[in-house]
């Protein structure tokens, strides 16, 4: 809950901020001088992209924790039992051991959008973010696909 709650906080001041840009870009731009159009228009179009991004980063949130919710109930999330450290990482070794599993699976079953999202679970204990973020935007793409 803390989290939807940073989430709303976040945009609500993204939105703030995108208001109070916008008005000095209109100020630049109509103050008809070249340099102040051209820093005018940068600041028109720079906050644009930022909110794009934020926007895909929050939808994909929003999918992850949906297809997440989806295969909780569906009592299909790994139950393997690994050691972890005092902070809470899973020991490597151990991990490294049940990874094969959730790759096999993925390997046996490409388009089944549940094997990529318990493959990416498996990524993110292992700590690799980036690998875990693309088997998440498979299964959710794969989801879609099966809707």
């Amino acid at each position: 809950m803390k989290a939807r709650i940073g989430v709303v906080v976040m945009a609500a001041l993204l939105v703030l901020y995108l208001v109070l840009v916008g008005q000095r870009a209109v100020v630049l731009i109509g103050a008809g001088e070249a340099v102040g159009v051209a820093m005018g228009v940068s600041l028109l179009v720079l906050p644009v992209i930022a909110g794009w991004a934020i926007g895909r980063e929050l939808w994909f949130g929003v999918g992850a924790e949906r297809l997440g919710r989806r295969l909780e109930a569906e009592g299909a999330l790994p139950d393997e039992v690994v050691a972890t450290h005092p902070s809470g990482r899973i020991d490597r070794s151990e991990g490294e051991a049940v990874f094969p599993r959730y790759r096999d699976a993925v390997a046996a079953a490409p388009e089944d959008w549940r094997a990529w999202y318990r493959l990416a679970l498996a990524y993110d204990a292992a700590g690799d973010r980036r690998r875990a973020r693309h088997a998440v935007r498979q299964a959710i793409r794969f989801e879609r696909a099966a809707r």
